[in-house]
Protein backbone atom coordinates (compact mmCIF):
# COMPACT_ATOMS: atom_id res chain seq x y z
CA UNK A 1 0.00 0.00 0.00
CA UNK A 2 1.66 3.55 -0.68
CA UNK A 3 2.00 6.04 2.12
CA UNK A 4 0.95 9.27 2.31
CA UNK A 5 2.95 11.68 4.45
CA UNK A 6 2.13 14.90 6.30
CA UNK A 7 4.09 18.17 4.96
CA UNK A 8 4.94 21.49 6.10
CA UNK A 9 2.54 23.93 5.61
CA UNK A 10 6.00 26.07 3.73
CA UNK A 11 7.59 23.09 2.60
CA UNK A 12 5.78 22.94 -0.98
CA UNK A 13 8.75 22.26 -3.95
CA UNK A 14 10.92 23.72 -0.41
CA UNK A 15 11.66 26.81 1.00
CA UNK A 16 14.25 29.48 0.38
CA UNK A 17 17.52 29.64 2.17
CA UNK A 18 17.30 30.56 5.91
CA UNK A 19 18.76 34.31 6.38
CA UNK A 20 22.15 32.64 8.33
CA UNK A 21 23.56 31.92 5.01
CA UNK A 22 24.38 35.59 3.39
CA UNK A 23 26.36 36.20 0.58
CA UNK A 24 28.98 37.59 2.47
CA UNK A 25 29.20 33.82 4.33
CA UNK A 26 29.33 32.05 1.34
CA UNK A 27 32.13 34.66 -0.12
CA UNK A 28 34.21 34.20 2.87
CA UNK A 29 34.12 30.72 2.71
CA UNK A 30 34.45 30.27 -1.26
CA UNK A 31 37.69 32.10 -0.01
CA UNK A 32 38.90 28.91 1.81
CA UNK A 33 39.13 27.09 -1.24
CA UNK A 34 42.99 26.58 -2.01
CA UNK A 35 42.69 27.62 -5.28
CA UNK A 36 44.40 29.83 -7.76
CA UNK A 37 42.56 33.62 -7.84
CA UNK A 38 40.79 33.34 -11.61
CA UNK A 39 40.10 29.53 -10.87
CA UNK A 40 37.22 27.41 -12.89
CA UNK A 41 34.16 28.08 -10.70
CA UNK A 42 31.47 25.56 -10.04
CA UNK A 43 28.21 25.90 -8.74
CA UNK A 44 26.22 23.57 -6.28
CA UNK A 45 22.18 22.97 -5.75
CA UNK A 46 19.68 22.98 -2.82
CA UNK A 47 18.39 19.94 -2.91
CA UNK A 48 15.35 21.08 -0.83
CA UNK A 49 14.57 23.49 -4.36
CA UNK A 50 17.49 22.89 -6.77
CA UNK A 51 17.91 26.65 -6.99
CA UNK A 52 21.81 27.28 -7.26
CA UNK A 53 23.05 27.57 -3.74
CA UNK A 54 26.82 28.06 -3.68
CA UNK A 55 29.67 29.23 -6.32
CA UNK A 56 33.18 27.84 -5.39
CA UNK A 57 36.73 28.07 -6.95
CA UNK A 58 37.87 24.51 -8.39
CA UNK A 59 41.00 23.36 -7.47
CA UNK A 60 43.31 21.81 -9.97
CA UNK A 61 46.60 19.78 -9.42
CA UNK A 62 49.33 22.26 -9.04
CA UNK A 63 46.74 23.66 -5.99
CA UNK A 64 46.68 20.10 -4.49
CA UNK A 65 50.86 20.44 -4.67
CA UNK A 66 50.96 24.14 -3.61
CA UNK A 67 48.73 23.29 -0.62
CA UNK A 68 50.58 20.65 0.47
CA UNK A 69 53.76 22.53 -0.07
CA UNK A 70 52.50 24.91 2.28
CA UNK A 71 51.00 22.42 4.73
CA UNK A 72 54.66 20.87 5.20
CA UNK A 73 56.01 23.88 5.80
CA UNK A 74 53.07 24.90 9.02
CA UNK A 75 53.18 21.14 10.02
CA UNK A 76 56.92 21.44 11.44
CA UNK A 77 56.00 23.93 13.73
CA UNK A 78 52.40 22.68 14.64
CA UNK A 79 54.20 19.12 15.56
CA UNK A 80 56.35 21.07 18.04
CA UNK A 81 53.60 23.13 19.41
CA UNK A 82 53.00 21.83 22.88
CA UNK A 83 49.58 19.67 23.50
CA UNK A 84 48.41 21.84 25.94
CA UNK A 85 48.07 24.88 23.36
CA UNK A 86 46.64 22.27 20.86
CA UNK A 87 44.26 21.11 23.13
CA UNK A 88 43.22 25.06 24.43
CA UNK A 89 42.53 25.33 19.98
CA UNK A 90 40.54 22.86 20.18
CA UNK A 91 37.92 23.31 23.33
CA UNK A 92 37.78 26.81 21.71
CA UNK A 93 37.09 25.37 18.71
CA UNK A 94 34.55 22.86 20.73
CA UNK A 95 32.63 26.23 22.07
CA UNK A 96 32.64 28.06 18.76
CA UNK A 97 30.51 24.97 17.17
CA UNK A 98 27.99 24.70 19.62
CA UNK A 99 27.56 28.30 19.56
CA UNK A 100 27.25 29.13 16.32
CA UNK A 101 25.37 25.81 15.74
CA UNK A 102 22.03 27.46 13.96
CA UNK A 103 24.68 28.42 11.24
CA UNK A 104 26.10 25.16 11.43
CA UNK A 105 22.54 23.51 11.16
CA UNK A 106 21.30 25.52 8.08
CA UNK A 107 24.42 25.05 6.28
CA UNK A 108 23.77 21.33 6.48
CA UNK A 109 20.08 21.02 5.57
CA UNK A 110 20.72 23.67 2.56
CA UNK A 111 23.30 21.26 1.17
CA UNK A 112 22.45 18.01 2.31
CA UNK A 113 18.57 18.32 2.32
CA UNK A 114 18.62 16.50 5.47
CA UNK A 115 16.56 17.65 8.09
CA UNK A 116 17.09 19.93 11.21
CA UNK A 117 17.14 16.80 13.63
CA UNK A 118 19.65 14.72 12.09
CA UNK A 119 21.74 18.21 11.27
CA UNK A 120 21.95 18.36 14.97
CA UNK A 121 23.51 14.93 16.15
CA UNK A 122 26.58 16.10 13.69
CA UNK A 123 26.62 19.21 16.04
CA UNK A 124 26.28 17.05 18.62
CA UNK A 125 28.90 14.47 17.39
CA UNK A 126 31.91 16.93 16.39
CA UNK A 127 31.22 18.32 20.35
CA UNK A 128 31.67 15.38 21.74
CA UNK A 129 34.78 14.23 19.52
CA UNK A 130 36.61 17.41 20.02
CA UNK A 131 36.45 17.49 23.47
CA UNK A 132 37.07 13.41 23.91
CA UNK A 133 40.58 14.62 21.98
CA UNK A 134 41.60 17.70 23.22
CA UNK A 135 41.09 15.87 26.92
CA UNK A 136 42.66 12.57 25.80
CA UNK A 137 45.37 13.00 23.38
CA UNK A 138 48.00 13.60 25.91
CA UNK A 139 47.80 10.17 27.32
CA UNK A 140 47.21 8.29 23.94
CA UNK A 141 50.35 9.92 22.57
CA UNK A 142 52.49 10.23 25.70
CA UNK A 143 56.09 8.68 25.91
CA UNK A 144 55.72 5.05 27.43
CA UNK A 145 57.77 3.02 28.87
CA UNK A 146 58.13 -0.93 27.65
CA UNK A 147 60.00 -4.27 28.87
CA UNK A 148 62.55 -4.26 27.68
CA UNK A 149 64.89 -7.35 26.21
CA UNK A 150 66.71 -7.66 29.54
CA UNK A 151 65.00 -6.73 32.62
CA UNK A 152 66.80 -3.87 34.72
CA UNK A 153 69.59 -3.13 31.64
CA UNK A 154 67.40 -2.58 28.48
CA UNK A 155 65.28 0.82 29.23
CA UNK A 156 62.54 0.95 26.13
CA UNK A 157 60.60 3.74 25.61
CA UNK A 158 57.46 3.48 22.45
CA UNK A 159 57.25 7.36 21.06
CA UNK A 160 54.94 8.88 18.82
CA UNK A 161 55.49 11.01 16.52
CA UNK A 162 52.94 12.71 13.88
CA UNK A 163 52.38 11.25 9.91
CA UNK A 164 53.10 14.24 8.53
CA UNK A 165 50.26 15.54 6.30
CA UNK A 166 47.13 13.87 6.17
CA UNK A 167 44.87 13.79 3.11
CA UNK A 168 41.34 13.43 4.39
CA UNK A 169 38.59 12.94 1.62
CA UNK A 170 35.09 13.40 2.99
CA UNK A 171 31.94 12.63 2.00
CA UNK A 172 28.48 14.46 1.39
CA UNK A 173 25.97 12.55 3.74
CA UNK A 174 27.02 13.62 7.26
CA UNK A 175 29.13 16.79 5.68
CA UNK A 176 30.04 17.75 9.82
CA UNK A 177 30.82 14.86 11.19
CA UNK A 178 32.74 13.62 8.36
CA UNK A 179 34.91 16.62 7.46
CA UNK A 180 35.55 17.92 11.44
CA UNK A 181 35.33 14.13 12.79
CA UNK A 182 38.20 12.85 10.88
CA UNK A 183 40.60 16.05 11.26
CA UNK A 184 40.06 17.00 14.53
CA UNK A 185 42.59 13.45 15.77
CA UNK A 186 45.30 14.10 12.91
CA UNK A 187 45.27 17.91 14.13
CA UNK A 188 46.01 16.74 17.75
CA UNK A 189 48.40 14.23 17.09
CA UNK A 190 50.43 17.13 15.10
CA UNK A 191 49.68 16.57 11.67
CA UNK A 192 49.20 18.91 9.05
CA UNK A 193 45.71 18.20 7.08
CA UNK A 194 44.79 18.82 3.45
CA UNK A 195 41.06 17.93 2.68
CA UNK A 196 38.96 17.53 -0.05
CA UNK A 197 35.14 17.47 0.81
CA UNK A 198 32.77 16.43 -1.62
CA UNK A 199 32.10 19.35 -3.23
CA UNK A 200 28.34 19.50 -2.97
CA UNK A 201 28.61 19.90 0.82
CA UNK A 202 31.67 21.50 0.97
CA UNK A 203 30.28 24.61 2.60
CA UNK A 204 29.85 22.71 5.37
CA UNK A 205 33.24 21.45 5.76
CA UNK A 206 34.88 25.39 4.91
CA UNK A 207 32.85 26.51 7.58
CA UNK A 208 34.43 23.42 10.12
CA UNK A 209 37.58 24.77 9.01
CA UNK A 210 36.93 28.90 9.26
CA UNK A 211 35.74 27.99 12.62
CA UNK A 212 39.23 26.18 13.73
CA UNK A 213 41.46 28.99 12.24
CA UNK A 214 38.97 31.17 14.52
CA UNK A 215 39.97 29.09 17.35
CA UNK A 216 43.86 30.01 16.87
CA UNK A 217 44.62 27.22 14.68
CA UNK A 218 47.83 28.66 13.12
CA UNK A 219 47.59 29.78 8.90
CA UNK A 220 48.18 26.45 6.84
CA UNK A 221 47.90 23.45 9.24
CA UNK A 222 44.40 22.56 7.67
CA UNK A 223 43.71 23.15 4.21
CA UNK A 224 40.51 22.69 1.65
CA UNK A 225 40.65 22.15 -1.80
CA UNK A 226 37.68 21.35 -4.73
CA UNK A 227 37.15 19.17 -7.32
CA UNK A 228 36.42 15.92 -8.90
CA UNK A 229 38.19 12.89 -7.70
CA UNK A 230 39.30 12.02 -11.26
CA UNK A 231 40.84 15.31 -11.41
CA UNK A 232 42.50 15.99 -8.22
CA UNK A 233 42.63 11.98 -6.60
CA UNK A 234 46.41 11.65 -7.99
CA UNK A 235 48.05 14.80 -6.05
CA UNK A 236 46.12 13.98 -3.01
CA UNK A 237 47.28 10.44 -3.13
CA UNK A 238 51.06 11.11 -4.52
CA UNK A 239 51.77 13.93 -1.40
CA UNK A 240 50.13 12.47 1.29
CA UNK A 241 51.92 10.86 4.41
CA UNK A 242 48.60 8.94 5.24
CA UNK A 243 45.01 8.67 3.75
CA UNK A 244 42.22 9.00 5.77
CA UNK A 245 38.52 8.04 3.34
CA UNK A 246 35.05 7.91 3.25
CA UNK A 247 32.98 6.43 0.45
CA UNK A 248 32.27 3.59 -1.54
CA UNK A 249 33.73 0.16 -1.41
CA UNK A 250 35.01 0.57 -4.78
CA UNK A 251 36.99 4.06 -4.62
CA UNK A 252 37.92 2.60 -1.18
CA UNK A 253 39.88 -0.16 -3.07
CA UNK A 254 41.75 1.77 -5.26
CA UNK A 255 42.95 4.02 -2.76
CA UNK A 256 44.22 0.86 -0.99
CA UNK A 257 45.91 -0.26 -3.55
CA UNK A 258 47.40 3.22 -4.35
CA UNK A 259 48.63 3.87 -0.56
CA UNK A 260 50.13 -0.11 -0.90
CA UNK A 261 52.32 0.94 -3.69
CA UNK A 262 53.24 4.29 -1.76
CA UNK A 263 54.07 2.15 1.33
CA UNK A 264 51.52 4.87 3.41
CA UNK A 265 48.74 4.02 6.09
CA UNK A 266 44.53 4.44 4.93
CA UNK A 267 42.43 4.39 7.04
CA UNK A 268 38.90 3.55 4.92
CA UNK A 269 35.26 4.02 5.66
CA UNK A 270 32.92 2.55 3.10
CA UNK A 271 29.71 0.53 2.22
CA UNK A 272 27.52 -1.33 4.39
CA UNK A 273 23.99 -3.73 4.06
CA UNK A 274 23.67 -3.20 7.84
CA UNK A 275 21.66 -5.31 9.21
CA UNK A 276 18.86 -5.45 12.69
CA UNK A 277 17.79 -8.64 14.41
CA UNK A 278 14.49 -8.58 16.51
CA UNK A 279 14.65 -11.49 18.76
CA UNK A 280 11.40 -12.92 19.72
CA UNK A 281 11.72 -11.57 23.58
CA UNK A 282 11.83 -8.22 22.29
CA UNK A 283 9.57 -5.41 23.36
CA UNK A 284 7.81 -4.64 19.97
CA UNK A 285 6.51 -1.60 20.26
CA UNK A 286 10.25 -0.01 21.35
CA UNK A 287 11.69 -2.53 18.46
CA UNK A 288 9.52 -0.93 16.28
CA UNK A 289 10.24 2.76 16.63
CA UNK A 290 13.90 1.71 17.26
CA UNK A 291 13.77 0.53 13.81
CA UNK A 292 12.45 3.73 12.09
CA UNK A 293 15.49 5.60 13.57
CA UNK A 294 17.96 2.79 12.55
CA UNK A 295 16.74 2.71 8.74
CA UNK A 296 15.33 6.34 7.97
CA UNK A 297 17.45 9.18 9.43
CA UNK A 298 19.41 11.30 7.11
CA UNK A 299 16.85 9.99 4.40
CA UNK A 300 18.45 7.21 4.75
CA UNK A 301 21.93 8.70 3.42
CA UNK A 302 24.06 7.02 6.31
CA UNK A 303 26.71 4.56 6.45
CA UNK A 304 25.45 2.66 9.32
CA UNK A 305 21.46 3.19 8.89
CA UNK A 306 19.93 -0.37 8.28
CA UNK A 307 18.17 -1.42 5.13
CA UNK A 308 17.75 -5.58 5.93
CA UNK A 309 15.50 -6.52 9.34
CA UNK A 310 15.05 -9.67 10.20
CA UNK A 311 12.20 -10.71 12.80
CA UNK A 312 11.41 -13.61 14.44
CA UNK A 313 8.35 -15.48 13.04
CA UNK A 314 6.66 -15.75 16.38
CA UNK A 315 6.59 -11.92 16.46
CA UNK A 316 6.77 -11.04 12.70
CA UNK A 317 3.14 -9.66 12.13
CA UNK A 318 2.92 -7.74 15.37
CA UNK A 319 6.29 -6.12 14.40
CA UNK A 320 5.58 -5.07 11.00
CA UNK A 321 2.12 -3.65 11.62
CA UNK A 322 4.03 -1.31 14.15
CA UNK A 323 6.66 -0.53 12.03
CA UNK A 324 4.35 0.22 9.02
CA UNK A 325 2.35 2.48 11.27
CA UNK A 326 5.22 4.51 12.82
CA UNK A 327 6.32 4.49 9.28
CA UNK A 328 3.32 6.14 7.93
CA UNK A 329 3.34 8.91 10.52
CA UNK A 330 6.55 10.12 9.66
CA UNK A 331 6.71 13.86 8.62
CA UNK A 332 8.24 13.94 5.16
CA UNK A 333 9.36 17.98 3.80
CA UNK A 334 11.58 20.57 3.58
CA UNK A 335 11.52 23.12 6.51
CA UNK A 336 14.72 25.47 8.41
CA UNK A 337 13.29 23.66 11.99
CA UNK A 338 12.54 20.71 13.79
CA UNK A 339 8.81 19.76 12.17
CA UNK A 340 9.98 17.46 9.82
CA UNK A 341 11.03 13.41 10.52
CA UNK A 342 12.55 12.66 7.24
CA UNK A 343 13.96 15.39 4.52
CA UNK A 344 15.11 14.90 0.71
CA UNK A 345 17.88 12.93 -0.49
CA UNK A 346 21.19 14.70 -1.53
CA UNK A 347 21.41 14.73 -4.98
CA UNK A 348 19.79 13.44 -8.18
CA UNK A 349 22.16 9.94 -8.64
CA UNK A 350 21.00 8.93 -5.48
CA UNK A 351 17.30 9.71 -6.22
CA UNK A 352 17.52 7.23 -9.36
CA UNK A 353 19.48 4.85 -7.24
CA UNK A 354 16.59 4.13 -4.60
CA UNK A 355 13.81 4.69 -7.40
CA UNK A 356 15.72 1.85 -9.73
CA UNK A 357 16.49 -0.25 -6.44
CA UNK A 358 12.47 -0.05 -5.30
CA UNK A 359 11.24 -0.31 -9.06
CA UNK A 360 13.26 -3.48 -9.85
CA UNK A 361 12.26 -5.13 -6.31
CA UNK A 362 8.75 -4.51 -7.30
CA UNK A 363 9.41 -5.65 -10.84
CA UNK A 364 10.18 -8.80 -9.73
CA UNK A 365 7.24 -9.65 -7.03
CA UNK A 366 8.76 -7.62 -3.57
CA UNK A 367 5.36 -5.90 -1.96
CA UNK A 368 5.56 -2.41 -0.91
CA UNK A 369 4.29 -2.17 2.89
CA UNK A 370 4.85 1.42 3.14
CA UNK A 371 6.10 4.45 0.89
CA UNK A 372 7.56 3.33 -2.46
CA UNK A 373 7.63 6.22 -4.70
CA UNK A 374 9.47 9.57 -5.24
CA UNK A 375 7.61 13.00 -3.93
CA UNK A 376 8.17 15.60 -6.59
CA UNK A 377 5.47 17.88 -5.10
CA UNK A 378 7.42 18.23 -1.81
CA UNK A 379 10.75 19.04 -4.04
CA UNK A 380 13.04 17.49 -6.64
CA UNK A 381 15.05 14.66 -4.62
CA UNK A 382 12.40 13.61 -2.38
CA UNK A 383 11.68 9.51 -1.61
CA UNK A 384 9.44 7.84 0.49
CA UNK A 385 10.26 5.78 3.21
CA UNK A 386 9.97 3.00 2.39
CA UNK A 387 9.13 -0.92 3.78
CA UNK A 388 9.36 -3.77 1.40
CA UNK A 389 8.56 -7.27 2.28
CA UNK A 390 9.14 -10.87 -0.40
CA UNK A 391 12.33 -9.35 -1.19
CA UNK A 392 14.33 -12.24 -2.61
CA UNK A 393 18.06 -13.08 -3.99
CA UNK A 394 17.26 -11.59 -8.25
CA UNK A 395 16.39 -7.93 -6.71
CA UNK A 396 19.06 -5.49 -6.77
CA UNK A 397 17.90 -4.18 -3.51
CA UNK A 398 18.40 -7.65 -1.57
CA UNK A 399 22.54 -7.19 -1.69
CA UNK A 400 23.62 -4.16 -2.64
CA UNK A 401 23.43 -1.03 -0.65
CA UNK A 402 20.58 1.28 -1.46
CA UNK A 403 21.94 4.67 0.90
CA UNK A 404 18.20 5.78 0.74
CA UNK A 405 15.33 5.27 2.80
CA UNK A 406 14.28 1.59 1.99
CA UNK A 407 15.02 -1.57 4.17
CA UNK A 408 13.74 -4.83 3.61
CA UNK A 409 11.86 -7.31 6.00
CA UNK A 410 12.43 -11.39 6.06
CA UNK A 411 11.52 -13.20 9.03
CA UNK A 412 13.17 -15.86 10.91
CA UNK A 413 12.59 -19.52 12.77
CA UNK A 414 15.89 -19.38 15.20
CA UNK A 415 18.56 -17.28 16.85
CA UNK A 416 21.37 -19.29 14.68
CA UNK A 417 19.56 -18.60 11.28
CA UNK A 418 19.17 -14.80 11.95
CA UNK A 419 22.82 -14.27 12.57
CA UNK A 420 23.88 -16.57 9.58
CA UNK A 421 21.43 -14.63 7.50
CA UNK A 422 22.94 -11.10 8.90
CA UNK A 423 26.72 -12.22 8.39
CA UNK A 424 25.30 -13.25 4.70
CA UNK A 425 27.20 -10.56 3.23
CA UNK A 426 30.45 -8.89 2.14
CA UNK A 427 29.78 -6.07 4.10
CA UNK A 428 30.13 -5.48 8.54
CA UNK A 429 30.11 -2.23 9.12
CA UNK A 430 26.78 -1.68 11.64
CA UNK A 431 24.30 -3.79 13.22
CA UNK A 432 21.02 -3.45 16.17
CA UNK A 433 19.86 -6.46 17.70
CA UNK A 434 16.60 -5.88 20.27
CA UNK A 435 15.86 -7.82 22.75
CA UNK A 436 14.50 -7.56 26.46
CA UNK A 437 17.26 -9.29 27.70
CA UNK A 438 20.34 -7.27 27.71
CA UNK A 439 23.12 -9.97 28.26
CA UNK A 440 21.86 -12.67 25.52
CA UNK A 441 21.31 -9.24 23.19
CA UNK A 442 25.29 -9.03 23.72
CA UNK A 443 25.81 -12.59 23.30
CA UNK A 444 24.09 -12.03 20.09
CA UNK A 445 26.01 -9.44 19.19
CA UNK A 446 29.13 -10.88 19.62
CA UNK A 447 28.13 -13.57 16.84
CA UNK A 448 28.12 -10.78 14.14
CA UNK A 449 30.54 -9.81 11.53
CA UNK A 450 30.56 -6.19 11.89
CA UNK A 451 32.55 -3.40 13.44
CA UNK A 452 29.86 -1.55 15.82
CA UNK A 453 26.75 -3.50 16.76
CA UNK A 454 23.96 -1.97 18.97
CA UNK A 455 21.97 -3.60 21.76
CA UNK A 456 18.51 -1.85 21.81
CA UNK A 457 19.82 1.38 19.94
CA UNK A 458 20.14 2.28 16.08
CA UNK A 459 23.74 3.14 15.87
CA UNK A 460 23.88 6.14 17.91
CA UNK A 461 25.09 4.32 21.43
CA UNK A 462 28.59 2.62 19.04
CA UNK A 463 28.96 5.94 17.14
CA UNK A 464 28.63 8.27 20.42
CA UNK A 465 30.97 5.64 22.42
CA UNK A 466 34.42 7.93 21.11
CA UNK A 467 36.55 6.23 24.00
CA UNK A 468 35.92 2.79 21.44
CA UNK A 469 36.86 2.23 17.76
CA UNK A 470 34.61 2.32 14.98
CA UNK A 471 35.18 0.81 11.49
CA UNK A 472 34.48 -1.56 9.07
CA UNK A 473 35.15 -5.47 8.70
CA UNK A 474 35.51 -6.47 5.22
CA UNK A 475 34.50 -4.92 1.69
CA UNK A 476 33.28 -1.93 4.86
CA UNK A 477 36.38 -0.99 5.46
CA UNK A 478 40.21 -0.88 6.83
CA UNK A 479 41.05 0.75 10.10
CA UNK A 480 39.12 2.32 12.58
CA UNK A 481 38.23 6.29 13.89
CA UNK A 482 37.88 6.99 17.40
CA UNK A 483 39.08 6.07 20.68
CA UNK A 484 43.12 5.22 20.61
CA UNK A 485 42.52 3.79 17.23
CA UNK A 486 41.32 7.35 16.11
CA UNK A 487 44.25 8.97 16.75
CA UNK A 488 47.11 6.35 16.86
CA UNK A 489 46.77 5.75 13.05
CA UNK A 490 48.17 9.17 12.54
CA UNK A 491 51.37 8.62 14.04
CA UNK A 492 54.34 6.47 13.23
CA UNK A 493 55.29 4.29 16.24
CA UNK A 494 59.62 5.03 17.56
CA UNK A 495 61.01 2.60 19.69
CA UNK A 496 63.91 3.75 21.55
CA UNK A 497 65.97 1.11 23.60
CA UNK A 498 68.87 2.25 26.03
CA UNK A 499 70.91 -0.58 26.59
CA UNK A 500 73.17 -0.59 29.93
CA UNK A 501 76.19 -2.09 31.60
CA UNK A 502 75.60 -5.32 29.38
CA UNK A 503 74.97 -5.81 25.73
CA UNK A 504 74.14 -9.11 23.70
CA UNK A 505 77.65 -10.39 22.77
CA UNK A 506 80.00 -12.05 25.38
CA UNK A 507 82.24 -10.08 27.50
CA UNK A 508 86.07 -10.75 26.84
CA UNK A 509 86.33 -12.86 29.73
CA UNK A 510 83.64 -15.84 28.76
CA UNK A 511 83.59 -17.65 25.39
CA UNK A 512 80.92 -17.69 23.56
CA UNK A 513 79.88 -21.23 24.19
CA UNK A 514 80.29 -20.13 28.13
CA UNK A 515 77.86 -17.14 27.15
CA UNK A 516 75.31 -18.92 25.47
CA UNK A 517 74.61 -21.59 28.35
CA UNK A 518 74.15 -18.63 30.45
CA UNK A 519 71.47 -16.96 28.32
CA UNK A 520 70.09 -20.08 28.25
CA UNK A 521 69.63 -20.35 32.20
CA UNK A 522 68.66 -16.74 32.41
CA UNK A 523 65.63 -17.56 30.11
CA UNK A 524 64.47 -20.60 32.17
CA UNK A 525 64.91 -18.32 35.21
CA UNK A 526 63.16 -15.85 33.82
CA UNK A 527 59.97 -18.20 32.70
CA UNK A 528 60.17 -19.67 36.42
CA UNK A 529 59.74 -16.37 37.86
CA UNK A 530 56.90 -14.92 35.72
CA UNK A 531 58.50 -12.06 33.62
CA UNK A 532 56.78 -11.82 30.45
Amino acid sequence: MATTHASHPEAARGPGLPPSITPDLLERLAARVSAAPHAVRVTTNAPYTGEPLADLPVSTPADVEAAFARARIAQRSWAATPIDARKRILLRYHDLVLARRDEALDLMQAENGKTRRDAFLEVVDIGVVSRHYARTAAGYLRPRRRRGAVPVLTHTTELRHPKGVVTVISPWNYPLSMAAGDTVPALMAGNAVVQKPDTQTALTALWSMDLMYEAGLPTDVWQMVIGPGSSLGGALMDNADSMMFTGSTATGRRIASDAGRRLISASLELGGKNAMIVLDDADIEKAAEGAVHACFPSAGQLCVSVERLYVAESVRDRFVAAFVARTEKLRIGAAYDYSMDVGSLTTPSQLRTVTEHVDDAVAKGATVLAGGKARPDLGPLFHEPTILTDVTPDMTVHDHETFGPVVSVYSYRDTDEAVARANATPYGLNAVVWTRDGARGRAVAARIHAGTVNVNEAFAAAWGSVDAPMGGMGDSGLGRRHGAEGILKYTEAQTVAHQRVQGFHPPPAITPERWATLLTRALKVMKAVGVR
